[in-house]
């Protein structure tokens, strides 16, 4: 096997410290989706994860881009983003596109994601109102933190291994555009039965 497919201890460190988010977000999800559809189990294990994410990983993120940059600190939440920056070094050395997306991220983001859960667990009349802001939020952020690197042809991002490319930058990523989209979907599912019911409803008293 290539070096270029060789799994080092700080990238299977980063994906250890995100899977235990993912099954932290999963076992949260499975608690407070009891009783409930697939649908809404899915969603909260995405909405659980999701708020960890904002909170546990992309918070610290913005408070050492702040006070200095990642590529000068220490610790477990640094490391990881030392090993991302290896696939776009722009989290590594502060670029104020993408702190500004990140502070957005975690303070309106995150909590929206905590305003949701609560909103599918009490089945409140505004959840899907608060779902469509979240994933139309979640959606602009890939959209401002790409589109700009895009733009100027890709200097920070590295693509010429496939853990940076298809994992780093493609799958992490991509995630966060695929669930949003799907949620979305849901949202527009449910209202316009919403929209057919009321319908029906004032047609029969008509």
């Amino acid at each position: 096997m290539g070096a270029e497919w060789e799994l080092g201890a700080e990238a299977g460190g980063s994906l250890l410290l995100c899977a235990a988010l993912l099954a932290a977000g999963c076992a949260l999800g499975l608690r407070l989706g009891r009783g409930r559809g697939a649908a809404d189990r899915g969603a909260l294990i995405w909405l659980c994860y999701d708020a960890l994410v904002h909170f546990a990983l992309e918070g610290p993120f913005v408070y050492l881009s702040l006070v200095g940059n990642v590529a000068n600190s220490d610790g477990l939440i640094a490391s990881l983003w030392k090993e991302y920056g290896k696939a776009d070094a722009r989290w590594v050395y502060f670029d104020p596109t993408i702190v500004s997306v990140e502070i957005l991220t975690v303070a309106l983001d995150g909590s929206l994601a905590l305003f949701l859960i609560y909103a599918i667990v009490k089945e409140k009349h505004y959840r899907h109102f608060l779902q469509i802001t979240l994933c139309v939020c979640e959606l602009y952020g890939c959209w401002m933190t790409f589109l700009p690197e895009w733009l100027t042809r890709s200097p920070n991002l590295n693509t010429s291994n496939w853990l940076y490319c298809w994992v780093y930058l493609f799958f992490f990523n991509g995630v966060w555009v695929l669930i949003p989209g799907l949620l979305l979907w849901q949202s527009w599912v449910e209202l316009k039965k919403m929209h057919q019911k009321e319908t029906s409803s004032v047609k029969k008293f008509q």
